[in-house]
């Protein structure tokens, strides 16, 4: 049987602890995972640009450059999937990961079938999803705020936003069931394909990222709106 894209992508371990990195190498391998492996930081920005990897798992603390301004300098020019890994476990490392442009963050130590079961969620991401759902319109206009899934961009004013992979998917998500509360388990499992912890956070810090952008004030949002203790609603009109 044919193994899927989720079962066969293309991976780069940013990782300096060799030993971690073979072991977890292997571990991917042995599940179909075509890896490779950077342990400079200094030389990981270059390699994800020339290799264009379905998806990276960066290591936050690397010598020569950090996981977090890495992410940063090739977030704009890499569309692929980035997976923070790191020992450290404060909020703030989280939070600052995810606006620099990570997809997913998962603190050291992790098993290691909990790290293939995010990666396959990130890799499962895409237009694969959306020919799943031929109903679904590819461009979907909310007053001046345009969004098309078929070109991954949105424009304000026909200006164009500049929304980060991750952004994006939950934007589109969300306008795509305009006048639906989701719940913050549904988004979870739509965009990751885990179940919601009740503490991870990153819904919320992209949803306070977005609203800026799409001209939504973040102390009085009109178009994606917080309904306590249910989850998100995007307006359909106003």
């Amino acid at each position: 049987m044919a193994l899927d894209n989720a079962e066969t992508g293309h991976i780069l371990i940013v990782e300096d602890d060799e030993r971690l990195a073979t072991l977890t190498r292997e571990y991917l391998e042995n599940n179909g995972l075509q890896v490779s492996v950077e342990g400079d930081g200094g030389k990981a920005v270059e390699r994800i640009l020339s290799e264009r990897p379905d998806l990276v798992v960066l290591d936050l603390m690397l010598p020569g450059e950090d996981g977090v301004s890495i992410c940063r300098r090739v977030r704009s020019q890499y569309y692929g999937q980035i997976l923070m890994l790191t020992a450290r476990t404060d909020d703030l490392d989280e939070v600052l990961g995810l606006e620099m442009g990570a997809d997913d963050y998962v603190a050291k130590p992790v098993r290691p079938r909990v790290l293939l079961a995010r990666i396959r969620a990130l890799l499962r991401r895409g237009p694969a999803q959306v020919e799943e759902e031929p109903e679904v319109k590819n461009s979907l206009r909310f007053g001046a705020l345009v969004v098309d899934n078929s070109m991954r961009e949105a424009w304000l004013d026909d200006k164009s936003v500049d929304l980060t992979s991750a952004e994006f998917d939950l934007l589109w998500l969300l306008c795509s069931n305009a006048g639906r509360v989701l719940s913050r388990e549904e988004i979870f499992a739509q965009l990751r394909g885990i179940e919601y912890d009740g503490q991870d956070r990153s819904i919320d810090v992209r949803v306070s990222r977005i609203r800026p952008k799409i001209g939504d004030d973040p102390m009085h949002p009109r178009l994606i709106k917080t309904v306590r203790s249910k989850g998100y609603l995007f307006v359909k009109s106003m």
